[in-house]
């Protein structure tokens, strides 16, 4: 029951059991969004140092994806006060477009764990093999709902990548970006059938509202705006 209403004592615990001081975890956001960029963070945390009263904000920390947004801003900010050291990367569309979704992930995850490393002992992933020109790691299916420190880097892309979204709202205000953060919904595939894609749109995905735009449009209103 005490796990279930703090889930971060379970996620602390399978980190402890690595037996090092310093663990990293990494994680990204935005990998499945149709526009904006894709947000890899990295979080590394000092086991020595976290006891006691120290490690009392963590202890509500979980995957991003099980928490809503108020309670995610909380976390963020449980976790900037907690962790020796954060990473972030920021990969904008254009990155996507030319090296590919898959490798921009890879890049990105490398080097949010490359800035940790040294003094990380253990470096865990959630999911991905990075390949040999990342720090040594582990690889952990569902990482973020069992290491806290990919649990943490999982809060911080999302906040950080949200955020970036919601700003980016005022620039292009007619896709409706704050409400969605890019993602594929109803609403937005709708306006990108009217309007078509704006600059931040990912334009190498095989979205079906790319293939449904209104016909005679060659080059979308909002794009030209965008690009002048």
């Amino acid at each position: 029951m005490a796990t279930t209403r703090r889930p971060g004592r379970k996620l602390l615990a399978f980190d402890r059991r690595l037996g090092v001081r310093f663990v990293a975890g990494a994680d990204e956001a935005g990998r499945g969004s149709l526009a904006g960029p894709l947000v890899t963070a990295g979080v590394l945390l000092d086991y020595d140092r976290l006891r006691d009263h120290a490690v009392r904000p963590l202890a509500l920390l979980n995957d991003s994806k099980q928490v809503d947004h108020a309670r995610r801003e909380e976390l963020f900010r449980a976790v900037t006060r907690c962790a020796t050291r954060i990473s972030v990367r920021v990969i904008p569309p254009e990155a996507i477009d030319r090296d590919g979704l898959h490798r921009s992930n890879l890049r990105g995850l490398r080097e949010a764990l490359a800035s940790l490393a040294p003094p990380a002992e253990a470096c865990l992933v959630d999911g991905f093999r990075l390949g040999p020109l990342a720090p040594e790691h582990q690889a952990v299916v569902d990482g973020d709902s069992k290491s806290a420190a990919i649990a943490a880097a999982s809060i911080v892309a999302k906040v950080v990548r949200d955020r970036a979204m919601r700003r980016l709202d005022a620039v292009f205000p007619q896709y409706e970006f704050a409400s969605h953060v890019g993602y594929i919904t109803p609403g937005h595939s709708a306006i990108v059938r009217r309007l078509g894609p704006s600059a931040i749109h990912r334009r190498s995905f095989e979205a079906r509202c790319y293939a449904e735009l209104e016909s005679g449009i060659d080059e979308p209103a909002a794009v030209a705006a965008a690009r002048a």
